[in-house]
């Protein structure tokens, strides 16, 4: 179970707070992005730019990492009572150093969301640092960043992205699978997409004979965690670990 972008649910997303707490509710593994900084260091973040979850506006690669540190990561956070618990709480956007040197053992996924300029080579040299590329499966969107990525990081476990995704999911509803293999070492998507349906039994079991493992995003709901474990799935991507716990005890594959 990947604690998605943290427990992002009850902590700002991206955080060392929302993988710490991500990590103590019982998840796995640590799903989180990451772009590139003005003076070339590597932090955390979602988004291109820094509107939607701090204090601070514009594009994240415009700015030095000094500059970042300043802002406050958790001022876009809204709980469910409609307040924001976590302003002025001294929480920062993490480099991705950092958050290796706070969870020296968890493995990570890591989506390289930025492209240009390139950020693979610098996201490469933190993880030696900590000797994490074992522990770590490098993810990107589209086809030529991932295809960059694997350039420059072989050996490194890989996702697939959309453009892997569609072929694949094109292979198995029209049967054509034989001599076909699927580039990286996960599928990671969504149940659905504009209507069509992606993680299904046929799906699943398609991906596992190409020895492939399927993670399915963004998952919050208890009764969709419980459908898409009776269809095999690896892994669930969810922002609420605890409640992604709580399934795979009820089910047995976890010690409560």
């Amino acid at each position: 179970m990947f604690a998605h972008r943290g427990a992002s649910g009850t902590y700002p997303e991206n955080t060392l707070e929302a993988f710490a707490a991500g990590l103590a509710a019982g998840a796995d593994r640590l799903e989180l992005d990451v772009h590139g900084t003005a003076d070339g260091e590597v932090v955390v973040f979602h988004d291109a730019t820094l509107d939607r979850t701090t204090d601070g506006s514009g594009p994240v690669q415009t700015r030095s990492l000094a500059e970042l540190r300043r802002l406050d990561a958790g001022y876009g956070f809204l709980a469910p009572d409609g307040t924001h618990p976590f302003r002025g709480q001294g929480v920062r956007i993490p480099t991705l150093a950092a958050l290796l040197a706070a969870q020296p053992d968890a493995p990570i996924n890591v989506e390289i969301k930025q492209s240009d300029p390139p950020i693979e080579d610098a996201v490469l040299a933190v993880l030696d640092r900590f000797g994490a590329r074992p522990r770590t499966l490098l993810a990107a969107e589209r086809e030529p960043l991932l295809r960059r990525i694997r350039a420059a990081a072989s050996g490194v476990l890989t996702g697939s992205c959309a453009e892997e995704v569609a072929e694949f999911v094109d292979r198995v509803q029209s049967g054509r699978l034989t001599g076909y293999r699927l580039p990286g070492a996960a599928l990671q998507v969504p149940p659905s997409y504009q209507g069509i349906d992606i993680v299904t039994a046929a799906s699943v079991a398609a991906a596992h004979a190409l020895g492939v493992e399927v993670h399915v995003w963004t998952i919050n709901d208890e009764a969709e965690m419980e459908a898409l474990l009776e269809l095999g799935v690896d892994a669930l991507m969810t922002d609420f670990p605890e409640r992604a716990m709580g399934v795979l005890c009820r089910r047995g594959l976890r010690a409560p």
